[in-house]
C-alpha cells in the first residue's frame, strides 16, 4: 500500500489513480500516526516552497517525516514541489527544506531574447545517467510532463539519476538510498508515468 501525503499542496487524486492504473493500491494520509504506519510514502506538491513547508510544520508532520526518511528508511517519492521540499532550501522562499538531499531549488532565469518562458510547461524527454529502480535506463525517448518555475541543483553529483533540457540541462530525477525525487509529474505522463509508478510499487529498500 502506497501512502500519499495530503498536506494541502498536492494533486492527490491523480497520484492515487495513477498508482491504481499501475496495478497497486494507494491511500490518502494526513496525520502523524498515518505517516508512522506507512511502508511507502509519496510527497506530491503544487505551489510555492514556503507554502508547502509551512503546511508540513503547522500540522506537526516534520518529526514523523524525518523518522520515516532517515531512521526507518522507507521508500519515499517526492513529486515536483515534493521533490524540492526534500532539499535544503529554495530561492523561492525563506523556509529551510527537509534537508534530506544536499541540494537547492533555484528559479529559471533566461534572457528575453531566448524565447523561453517561465514556468517551463510541457513534455520533455529525459536522459537517464545511472541505473536506478524507478526509471528504465534501457528505453529511449522517455517523455514526461513538466510544470515548474524552479529546478533542483544537486551538490552531490552521485544523486541525479536523470536530466532534461530547457535552456540548460537540469536534474529531472534524483535518488539517494530510499529517497527519490522527480521534477516532472508522473501522474500526468501516460505510459511512462505508469511505468515509473509500477517500479516504485515494486521497489524494496534493503
Amino acid at each position: 500500500m502506497i501512502s500519499v501525503l495530503d498536506y494541502g499542496a498536492g494533486n492527490i487524486g491523480s497520484v492515487i489513480r495513477m498508482f491504481e492504473r499501475a496495478g497497486g493500491e494507494a491511500q490518502r494520509i494526513s496525520t502523524v500516526e498515518e505517516i508512522t504506519e506507512s511502508k511507502k510514502l509519496v510527497i506530491p506538491g503544487v505551489g510555492a516552497f514556503d507554502f508547502g513547508m509551512s503546511h508540513l510544520i503547522s500540522r506537526g508532520l516534520l518529526p514523523a517525516l524525518n523518522s520515516a526518511a532517515i531512521q526507518r528508511r522507507i521508500p519515499i517519492l517526492g513529486i515536483c514541489l515534493g521533490m524540492q521540499l526534500m532539499c535544503r532550501s529554495s530561492s523561492e522562499g525563506t523556509q529551510p527544506g527537509l534537508g534530506w538531499i544536499d541540494a537547492e531549488s533555484r528559479q529559471f532565469k533566461f534572457e528575453s531574447s531566448s524565447g523561453l518562458h517561465v514556468p517551463h510547461m510541457g513534455w520533455n524527454t529525459i536522459r537517464v545517467v545511472r541505473s536506478n529502480p524507478i526509471i528504465a535506463s534501457t528505453v529511449d525517448e522517455q517523455r514526461f510532463y513538466f510544470v515548474h518555475s524552479y529546478r533542483v541543483m544537486c551538490n552531490d553529483p552521485s544523486d541525479p539519476i536523470a536530466f532534461t533540457h530547457y535552456g540548460e540541462d537540469f536534474v529531472a530525477a534524483f535518488q539517494r538510498n530510499n529517497l527519490f525525487g522527480v521534477q516532472f509529474h508522473p501522474e500526468k505522463s501516460h505510459r511512462f508515468g505508469t511505468d515509473l509508478m509500477r517500479r516504485f510499487l515494486e521497489f524494496e529498500f534493503a
